[in-house]
């Protein structure tokens, strides 16, 4: 009789916190390739990008424990909760890591800002093949069944062909029927900031972060941007090494004599 294979280990988290629908999504899109150890924040952590938790303690609760099955609550930023996960809480290195499905799209240099890719960055810097799943949509109902259908797809091709060292995926869904898949590139575009001014009852300024994305290539259809908007899922190689490398020739030519 052949040995017992051991099942996958897989750490699913997200940055819109344990309670939200997209992250129960995406325990069902993986349950069925591995142990799932899901380890969250206990609250809402969007914007947090790769942001950790220094000046006071991490706590962690113990939220769920069944086979197959074990959730934790904690009260830290995603990249909080995949640090604490890999040094504290899963018996061995997991084989892979999720985050998502986020409520709102991660395209284009969203990816710089957010905390579900801020988690995923995480687990792609320790190695391990790493998946960052988006939605494009804010609502708390939003429906996840064409996302978790096109998602579990995705990942069976990670599990199957695995990652170059150094290399996560962005993947952003679009809101509604889905049209297929696409690979992309992250669109060129930025977010115009405004603020809100208001005053307290006390006369005190204060000020909520609004704004809205601008696209400077809306018709170009390589990218993560245009897929979305057009009924696509897009899937964007995305890596840790920042350099550009297309300068460094150049750059060796400034003149660096003091």
């Amino acid at each position: 009789m052949s040995e017992k294979t051991e099942k996958p280990i897989i750490l699913v988290t997200n940055d819109d916190g344990l309670n939200a629908k997209g992250i129960k999504a995406l325990v069902a899109m993986v349950k069925d390739f591995g142990n799932i150890y899901v380890v969250a924040p206990n609250r809402a952590n969007s914007g947090k990008s790769n942001s950790i938790t220094v000046e006071v303690p991490i706590r962690i609760k113990k939220v769920r424990d069944e086979e197959n099955l074990h959730i934790y609550s904690c009260k830290g930023t995603p990249v909080d909760c995949v640090k604490l996960a890999l040094n504290k809480i899963l018996p061995r290195t997991p084989d892979f890591v999720v985050s998502g499905i986020n409520h709102g799209a991660n395209t284009s240099v969203s990816v710089l800002y957010s905390g579900t890719m801020g988690a995923t960055i995480e687990g792609c810097l320790n190695g391990i093949p790493s998946i960052g799943f988006s939605l494009n949509t804010f609502a708390a109902d939003a429906d996840f069944t064409e996302s978790v259908k096109y998602g579990r797809k995705i990942f069976t091709n990670l599990v199957e062909n695995g990652l170059p060292t150094s290399v996560c995926l962005n993947v952003n869904f679009p809101d509604g029927e889905i049209k297929g898949t696409r690979v992309c590139r992250q669109a060129d575009g930025r977010w115009k900031e405004e603020f809100d001014h208001r005053q307290d009852p006390f006369g005190g300024d204060y000020y909520w972060l609004t704004g809205y994305f601008k696209n400077a290539e809306p018709n170009a259809e390589e990218t993560d941007e245009w897929a979305i908007q057009n009924g696509y899922t897009s899937v964007v190689p995305t890596q840790i090494d920042m350099t550009a490398h297309s300068l460094l020739s150049d750059l060796k030519k400034w003149d660096y004599e003091v």
